[in-house]
């Protein structure tokens, strides 16, 4: 429905941020608006009531599914948290492993926080991740083939999708743009997701990496599910609906505090 009264200015100022950033957590805006999180609950409430905003436990998102936030945007969010995660899915890589590493800010930072190991084997279609792995001279790095996308350095295509196929890897190391309430793994590109789908099939181990802002965004391109994953890697707990689904399918849950 729409609103049949005007917003006040707190209300109209939470919007307007969310708009911006695409998604905020109670505790941004309790910090933001210095009001109790009770006020700002009533307030996002109100605003997902009117179909301005997309509620999800702890937060809200943009309403909008066709755009991400920039790539400068999502470089420096939540950089602690993808710092957390990253250093928990290094301690589970061991050396002389191979890997596949898709497109994302979040998969950068892993990636940095491998570069420590030894001897690793890496086939991404990230360009920011295969500047910075090949520096390591006992590293072998392989960059796919297919459209170089301008705003992130992504490789994206069906070329990018039939070179992913040609390997069988130990682990693919999966970021995502959203997840939704019923554990759906979603992202804005769709060439991105044949990528990232033939990723997941070509792995014999898949690790998700997703900080807790990714719950229950909005992104109108399907990947796949949560339970397709072997383990999970995220800053904060999911829904019990969400956790229930990942121990039904074995899917290792690992919270990684900043």
């Amino acid at each position: 429905m729409s609103a049949d009264k005007p917003l006040n200015a707190r209300q109209t100022a939470i919007l307007k941020l969310i708009e911006k950033n695409g998604v905020a957590t109670i505790d941004e805006l309790v910090e933001a608006f210095d009001v109790t999180p009770q006020t700002l609950r009533r307030d996002l409430n109100l605003l997902a009531d009117y179909n301005l905003i997309q509620r999800f436990h702890g937060g809200a998102t943009s309403i909008t599914s066709t755009e991400n936030l920039s790539y400068q945007d999502r470089q420096i969010r939540n950089l602690e948290e993808k710092e957390a995660i990253a250093r928990e899915i290094a301690l589970h890589v061991p050396d002389h492993s191979s890997m596949f590493i898709n497109i994302g800010t979040t998969t950068e930072t892993i990636a940095k926080a491998l570069m420590n190991h030894k001897g690793l084997q890496v086939v991404t279609n990230n360009l920011h991740v295969a500047s910075m792995m090949s520096q390591k001279e006992d590293f072998r790095v392989i960059v796919t083939s297919g459209e170089v996308r301008a705003r992130d350095g992504g490789i994206v295509g069906e070329a990018t999708m039939d070179f992913v196929q040609q390997f069988r890897l130990d682990f693919g190391i999966i970021g995502i743009s959203a997840i939704d309430e019923d554990g759906a793994l979603l992202d804005y590109d769709y060439r991105e997701v044949r990528v990232a789908q033939a990723i997941i099939q070509q792995s014999r181990h898949v690790f998700l990496a997703a900080d807790h802002s990714k719950f229950g965004r909005r992104a109108m391109v399907r990947l796949g599910s949560i339970t397709q994953a072997n383990m999970f890697f995220t800053d904060q707990r999911p829904s019990e609906e969400i956790e229930a689904m990942m121990k039904n399918h074995d899917v290792r849950l690992h919270i990684c505090t900043p």
